[in-house]
């Protein structure tokens, strides 16, 4: 019964050896890599040096040109689109002597073709869009998307896109506004000739108007 007892012993003394050296193994790689990196030196970065640029030359001239005054500029400045060059936005007397004009002649038209009017802003008569009074449009026009026929008092014929859900004339409505010169104040009064075609005559009063009475 001694024997597998000693072998037993044996066999675990043999296993701690093991055991023992693995661990001095470890340890001495260990160390080893750690000195090695100690003794490693850190690559050192290149440092990139940064040049301011001189700022430019100033252009070289003449020196009797640049003795001479600053010269004016002579081109014509263009004014926004639609509006007179002289004046961009109109007075408030200019605005209501336009819609005083446009009542009266609303009152002289026919009652039988209904009508509204419409006094100019600076949007209208520069953008693509103009709105249309919500009763008009519920009483007299249609609930879809169709075209209108504007008609100036020249008789001349612009086909502009009503847009129902917007209440609005789109597309058409520009071009009538730049044939016409369109300005801020003035008023525009709309009435419905035809309904088959949806046809409007419409009547453009001027606010400028207001100006040229006031020099005569």
């Amino acid at each position: 019964m001694a024997e597998p007892n000693s072998y037993e012993e044996q066999r675990r003394r043999q296993v701690e050896e093991n055991k023992r050296k693995l661990e001095e193994l470890r340890l001495h790689r260990l160390s080893a890599a750690v000195r090695d990196a100690a003794v490693k030196p850190m690559p050192n970065k290149e440092l990139k040096l940064r040049y301011l640029r001189p700022p430019p030359a100033p252009t070289r001239r003449s020196g009797r040109v640049a003795s001479l005054p600053k010269q004016p500029d002579y081109r014509d400045k263009k004014s926004p689109r639609g509006l007179p060059p002289d004046r961009v936005y109109a007075t408030d007397e200019a605005r209501d002597d336009a819609f005083t004009k446009a009542k009266e002649l609303k009152n002289q038209l026919c009652s039988d073709h209904p009508s509204f009017i419409k006094p100019m802003t600076r949007s209208y008569a520069t953008g693509c869009l103009l709105t249309i009074p919500r009763q008009f449009k519920k009483t007299y026009l249609s609930w879809f998307d169709e075209m209108i026929f504007l008609v100036d008092e020249e008789d001349g014929e612009f086909p502009v896109r009503y847009l129902a859900k917007r209440n609005a004339i789109g597309a058409g409505w520009a071009l009538f506004a730049i044939a016409h010169k369109l300005a801020d104040g003035d008023c525009l009064v709309f009435q419905l000739v035809q309904r088959t075609k949806f046809k409007m005559q419409v009547y453009i009063i001027r606010a400028s108007s207001y100006y040229e009475k006031d020099n005569c």
